[in-house]
């Protein structure tokens, strides 16, 4: 950004930019838009070396500042993450176009054909924290979709975001595509963010993707439209049928697998009836993986356990931590979830059909699993190639927010010389 430049000035010209590129990406084939995106995931592979000098970078920085172990394991990069981003990148651009698919069509007494059919929503904001991969993600999606894209990255992966973003301008390029149809905000100052919350000129719908704080702050300011996207507090819930070794298996993967995504389990709830039979076995799974077990009652007896707080219950801790308490059957772990839950993701285990039936139809979170990891929770892992984040509201898009998410509709109606009596 220009010293002369204000954030107000800069988001104004950057969306301009934007809502000229979403005019020509809307009616761009389909053919060229995968071909920017293999494009970017050729890019990406050939700068791999770049990208991880510019992460080592960050990664310094965000030491220095004291960032949690968590927070700095979503920001690190490395060839396996860089493997990742280019395997997103690549799927993106082989999935079906969702642009002009016809969702519905029917045809009416007075002689009126009518198609509802998938269209771009426009330009988008993606407003992000410390994961430098969204760059890659968002930027494919809302490509695919035929929408513009204005990026906002954290001040933590900023040269990280910086080198990504590169890749997809080069992508855009050799596709014969506008550079302006995946921008990224060149500052770190906050107030580019205030600036696009308030930009309903230029961006049609924002999507926060990060802590509670990024996302309150977004909900209370925004003018724009927002895809709502609240922490991820999940929980697994081992019922009275449980399989042991299955609950062991998914439990700690839930948990550990990786503690700094919204996907990470953050409270468990065991059934008295598996604890009478089973003991604290998955509790003390977590602590011999070196996991903070912040227990109430009597799992807080436990030897290792920590007594947990009044806030520990409804609490994104991201990091190796997890409240648990038993619960009285499936319907007192649907009460706990009603009262602490986030909509986000949440899993049962158990062998019992009636049970889980019970759960999936009283609980309204996006996501609801059954004897399965709470980090199956992803866009991804749900055959979309990548996700834009976990959407927890109800109105136009929920759960993982894929390409086909990023589109509105418009009807065609066709007439022959029709006429309303």
């Amino acid at each position: 950004m220009k010293d002369t430049e204000t954030s107000e000035t800069l988001i104004e010209s950057m969306g301009q930019a934007a809502r000229a590129a979403a005019v020509a990406l809307s009616v761009a084939p389909a053919d060229q838009r995968a071909r920017a995106l293999q494009a970017a995931a050729d890019a990406v592979d050939a700068e791999r070396a770049g990208i991880l000098a510019a992460n080592a970078r960050d990664m310094a920085l965000g030491r220095e500042k004291g960032l949690s172990a968590a927070m700095l394991d979503r920001l690190l990069l490395d060839d396996a993450r860089i493997d990742g981003i280019v395997a997103g990148l690549r799927a993106v651009a082989a999935q079906p176009d969702p642009l002009g698919a016809v969702i519905a069509a029917w045809d009416m007494p007075s002689g009126l054909h009518i198609e509802r059919v998938r269209t771009p929503l426009g330009v988008i904001g993606v407003i992000y924290e410390s994961r430098p991969n969204v760059t890659a993600d968002a930027g494919a999606l809302c490509l695919k979709s035929g929408n513009a894209v204005i990026l906002r990255g954290g001040s933590e992966s900023f040269h990280s975001s910086g080198a990504i973003h590169a890749c997809m301008v080069e992508g855009l390029r050799a596709a014969g595509l506008p550079e302006a149809a995946i921008q990224l905000v060149p500052t770190r100052d906050r107030a580019a963010v205030a600036a696009m919350l308030r930009a309903v000129a230029h961006i049609d719908v924002i999507v926060p993707r990060g802590g509670k704080g990024l996302v309150g702050l977004v909900q209370a300011e925004a003018r724009v439209p927002v895809f709502a996207h609240l922490e991820g507090i999940c929980h697994i819930y081992a019922d009275g049928a449980a399989d042991l070794d299955k609950a062991r298996r998914v439990v700690l993967n839930a948990k550990t697998r990786r503690t700094g995504i919204c996907g990470a389990a953050e409270c468990l709830l065991i059934d008295r009836a598996f604890f009478a039979r089973h003991g604290a076995v998955l509790i003390e799974d977590l602590l011999a993986a070196g996991v903070e077990v912040r227990a109430e009652g009597e799992l807080a007896r436990i030897p290792g356990t920590v007594p947990a707080g009044p806030d520990d219950f409804g609490q994104e801790f991201l990091d190796k931590i997890i409240a648990a308490r038993l619960v009285d059957g499936v319907d007192g772990a649907i009460a706990h979830i009603r009262r602490y839950g986030s909509n986000h993701t949440e899993s049962i285990l158990t062998e019992d059909d009636a049970a889980a039936a019970r759960f999936f139809a009283h609980i309204d979170s996006a996501i609801l699993m059954r004897n399965a990891s709470t980090q199956f929770a992803d866009g991804g892992e749900f055959g979309m190639g990548a996700e834009i984040g976990i959407a927890t509201g109800k109105l136009h898009a929920r759960g993982p927010v894929g390409a086909e998410q990023l589109t509105s509709f418009k009807y065609l109606v066709t007439g022959d010389g029709t006429v309303r009596p």
